[in-house]
C-alpha cells in the first residue's frame, strides 16, 4: 500500500494519504491523548488537593451563632476559672471556701437586719431553712449522678454528722431563747476552738504555734467585742429578768456549751465524711435529711405555727438558699484543709458583723469593738497568708 501510494497519482495519494493517516492520526491522537493525560494528571491531582483544603480545612463548619458566643468567651472563662480556683484549683482553696462561707453567713445577718418581717418562731425558721437545704442538696446530687445508697462505712459517718449537727442546732435554739443574744453568740463562737481540740483526737491532726496563736487571738478579739455588751446586759437583767436566773441560767449556759461541743464534733465528722466519700455535699444532705423532720416535730410540739406572709416566706426561702451555699462551702473547706486553720477563718463573720453594725450607726464605735475586730481580721489574714502546710 505504501508502494502504490508512491507510484500513483495525486488523487490516489491524497486518498491513500488520508487512509494511511487515519491510523497514524489515531495513533498520534492516542499518543497525544496519553501525553495529554499524563500532563493533566498532575494538574488534576493538584486541583484535588486544594479542593480538600478549601472545603475541609480552611473553612470549617460553624454554627450560625458561634461567632457571637465566642465574643463572650473571655468573661465566661474568667468566671469559671475563678470558681475552679476557689473550689479545687489552688492550694488555698480550703481557706477561700471557708472565707466565702463566713461571708455568706454575714450576708444572711445583713439581710435579716435590713428586711424586717413578722416574728417567726425559731423552730419554724429552722424547719424552713432545713427543707430548702434538703431540696437543693438532693437536686445537686442527682445532677452530678451521686448515688445515695451503697455508701458502706461512710454511711455511719454521715449519720453521726447529721445527729451531732442536729443536736448542736437544737441546743443553740434552747440557749438563745433563754440567754441574751450576746451571751449566746459568745458561747457559739467557742465552736472553732472546740473543733480544733476535738480534731486532735478524732482526726489525729497536729498543731503549730501559729495555728494555736491565731485561734487565741481571734477569740480574744471576740471577748473584746462583746465585753461591753455582756456587762451592760448583766446590769439590765439584774432586777427585771428572774426567769433565767439561778438554775435556769445554768441550764441555758450548759445548753450553749453542749451546742459548741457537738458543733465542734460535727465539724470533724464533716471533714472525715467528706474525705471518705469524696463528695462534701453528702454531709449537707445527711444533716438536712435528719434535721428537717426533727425540726418539724419540735415546731408542732413546742411552738405554735405562724402562717407567714408572702414577703416573710420569700425572705425565709432566700435565707435558706444562702444557708445552703454557706454549708456547701463550709463542708468543702473542711474537706480540703486542716480543721485548726479553717476554724480560725470562721471568726471573720463576727468581725464583719460588728463592722456592719458600727457602719450603720446602730452601735457607737468603741475602742474594745474596733480593737477586737482588728485582732480577728489580722489573725484571719495571717492564717490565709501563711496558707496550708507544705506537706499538704
Amino acid at each position: 500500500m505504501t508502494s502504490s501510494a508512491e507510484s500513483s497519482d495525486g488523487d490516489h495519494d491524497v486518498e491513500l494519504n488520508v487512509i494511511a493517516r487515519e491510523p497514524l492520526s489515531s495513533a498520534s491522537e492516542a499518543d497525544g491523548g496519553a501525553a495529554v493525560t499524563e500532563e493533566m494528571s498532575p494538574l488534576l491531582t493538584q486541583a484535588e488537593k486544594p479542593k480538600i483544603n478549601i472545603f475541609t480545612l480552611s473553612y470549617p463548619r460553624r454554627k450560625p451563632g458561634e461567632e457571637v458566643i465566642r465574643s463572650f468567651e473571655p468573661e465566661i472563662s474568667a468566671a469559671s476559672q475563678f470558681i475552679l480556683w476557689v473550689w479545687s484549683g489552688s492550694r488555698y482553696s480550703g481557706l477561700m471556701c471557708m472565707a466565702i462561707s463566713s461571708t455568706i453567713y454575714f450576708t444572711m445577718e445583713v439581710v435579716t437586719d435590713v428586711f424586717a418581717v413578722q416574728p417567726i418562731p425559731l423552730f419554724e425558721a429552722a424547719f424552713t431553712r432545713c427543707m430548702v437545704i434538703l431540696v437543693l442538696s438532693y437536686m445537686w446530687l442527682r445532677k452530678v449522678g451521686q448515688p445515695l445508697s451503697g455508701l458502706g462505712n461512710v454511711k455511719n459517718l454521715l449519720i453521726s454528722r447529721a445527729f451531732m449537727g442536729y443536736l448542736s442546732l437544737m441546743s443553740f435554739i434552747f440557749c438563745i431563747q433563754r440567754l441574751s443574744l450576746s451571751q449566746a453568740i459568745v458561747l457559739s463562737l467557742t465552736t472553732p476552738i472546740i473543733a480544733s481540740v476535738v480534731a486532735r483526737f478524732i482526726l489525729h491532726e497536729t498543731y503549730k504555734v501559729a495555728e494555736v496563736g491565731g485561734l487565741a487571738c481571734s477569740f480574744f478579739g471576740v471577748l473584746f467585742i462583746f465585753q461591753q455588751l455582756l456587762t451592760t446586759q448583766d446590769q439590765h437583767d439584774e432586777g427585771k429578768n428572774t426567769s433565767v436566773s439561778g438554775s435556769g441560767h445554768i441550764y441555758a449556759i450548759l445548753a450553749g456549751l453542749l451546742s459548741s461541743i457537738t458543733g465542734g464534733i460535727s465539724y470533724c465528722l464533716i471533714r472525715a465524711g467528706a474525705n471518705a466519700c469524696e463528695q462534701p455535699l453528702l454531709t449537707v444532705f445527711s444533716f438536712s435529711l435528719l434535721a428537717s423532720p426533727a425540726a418539724g416535730i419540735c415546731l408542732f410540739s413546742f411552738e405554735k405555727f405562724v402562717f407567714p406572709s408572702f414577703y416573710s416566706l420569700s425572705l425565709m426561702l432566700v435565707l435558706g438558699v444562702l444557708a445552703f451555699f454557706a454549708e456547701v462551702f463550709l463542708a468543702r473547706g473542711l474537706q480540703l484543709e486542716k480543721t485548726s486553720k479553717v476554724a480560725n477563718v470562721l471568726y471573720m463573720e463576727a468581725a464583719l458583723s460588728q463592722l456592719w453594725v458600727i457602719g450603720s450607726a446602730r452601735i457607737a464605735p468603741t475602742f474594745g469593738r474596733i480593737f477586737g475586730c482588728l485582732l480577728i481580721l489580722i489573725s484571719v489574714f495571717c492564717t490565709m497568708y501563711i496558707g496550708p502546710d507544705k506537706e499538704d
